[in-house]
């Protein structure tokens, strides 16, 4: 057996300079083609996947744009917690209202969402601690009984810089990649990974070395182009596209991700990188959604797929994961410290990673994935 890449992203300048109305206009036929493609190459109606964000919307728009009507478009919200919302509907019904879809919206109280965690734990093929994993689980699950096949925004924010911690690393002038990387992204240091996992399991810091070669790759040009190419060839491969393959997969539901089509991708990756993180980030999508899309939908603040009481732990949620991680098959585990364990269940509202995921919901997902599986 041999075992060899058949393909490699160059995110150097190689193609001949463009103007910003040049690149706007290459970027939205190349889109517009992935979004055709996604939509006739099928025996059965396309829906999407609508958020009420940029990304979802413009899928939308650019479906019309191209004939398509009464396109089936689906919704998911869950109840408030004091520091965020729980839905996006005010957004996605915009959406709704100028296109006219055949729309299903779908709310689920907190009680439902408890009930049906092992459920969708139990259906990953590996632990996702991404909050909107279990989301995806009880979307695809309610979308499968009226469509098989549906659209999807996942890849905008990676291809097209539309994360908040890009301008943040953008900004960062002090030192190496690996730093100006790691001070805005990566979930706990080695230290910290250290404290949390027993002795049994300490060893080098590997995620370092890892993505110091990464963001050294002679493939781009510049910092911020080594960062976009990271996640789009890394991150994005392992757990943002798995997550929702996995999760719609488990009811039999084809998600579609037009944002990464490879041509689009290659396209993007020789825009310079300021020209994508400008206006906050997406600039060429919000220059490409303006008179398809309302202004209030381009021009709010990103939105994430909303599941607060995973991020904001509390009441029987956090029952739950304290059972979880108190489990007699958790303590003879050995894997965590209990120290650690500990200081999480008594604060959980004041352990956050750099980009806003619980650090004791992680924990308790693993935990109960490796329950799950009698692992």
């Amino acid at each position: 057996m041999q075992t060899q890449r058949y393909w490699t992203l160059d995110a150097r300048r190689t193609e001949p300079a463009r103007t910003e109305p040049e690149w706007t206009e290459a970027i939205r036929e190349a889109l517009l083609t992935a979004v055709r493609k996604r939509y006739t190459v099928a025996d059965v109606p396309v829906g999407v996947l609508l958020s009420g964000g940029l990304d979802s919307s413009l899928l939308v728009a650019l479906l019309a744009a191209s004939g398509a009507t009464q396109i089936p478009t689906y919704s998911i919200g869950f109840e408030d917690q004091p520091e965020e919302r729980g839905s996006e509907f005010e957004y996605s019904d915009q959406i709704v209202a100028r296109y006219q879809t055949q729309h299903h919206k779908l709310v689920i109280p907190n009680d439902q969402v408890l009930q049906r965690l092992p459920a969708a734990i139990a259906a990953m093929a590996e632990p996702m601690f991404g909050q909107d994993a279990v989301a995806f689980y009880l979307l695809a699950e309610q979308v499968s009984q009226h469509s098989k096949v549906v659209q999807s925004g996942q890849g905008a924010d990676e291809v097209f810089g539309g994360y908040f911690w890009y301008p943040r690393m953008q900004a960062e002038t002090s030192g190496s990649r690996l730093e100006r990387f790691r001070r805005h992204y990566v979930d706990r240091d080695h230290a910290e990974l250290m404290q949390l996992l027993t002795p049994a399991y300490h060893g080098p810091d590997v995620t370092s070395d890892y993505l110091a070669r990464q963001l050294a790759d002679v493939h781009t040009d510049d910092f911020m182009d080594a960062v976009l190419k990271l996640d789009v060839t890394t991150l994005i491969v392992d757990d943002p596209v798995r997550r929702v393959d996995n999760m719609t997969m488990a009811w039999g539901l084809e998600a579609r991700v037009p944002f990464l089509d490879h041509h689009l991708v290659e396209l993007a990756a020789q825009c310079p990188t300021q020209l994508r993180l400008a206006s906050g980030g997406k600039h060429l999508l919000k220059q490409i959604a303006r008179g398809l899309i309302p202004d209030a939908v381009i021009d709010r603040p990103k939105g994430y797929f909303p599941m607060p009481a995973l991020k904001y732990v509390r009441g029987p949620f956090l029952a739950a994961m304290r059972d979880t991680l108190n489990a007699r098959a958790c303590r003879e585990r050995g894997l965590f410290s209990r120290d650690y364990i500990d200081r999480l269940l008594d604060a959980p509202d004041q352990h956050h990673t750099r980009i806003q995921g619980s650090k004791l919901w992680q924990l308790a997902l693993l935990e109960h994935w490796l329950q799950s599986h009698h692992l």
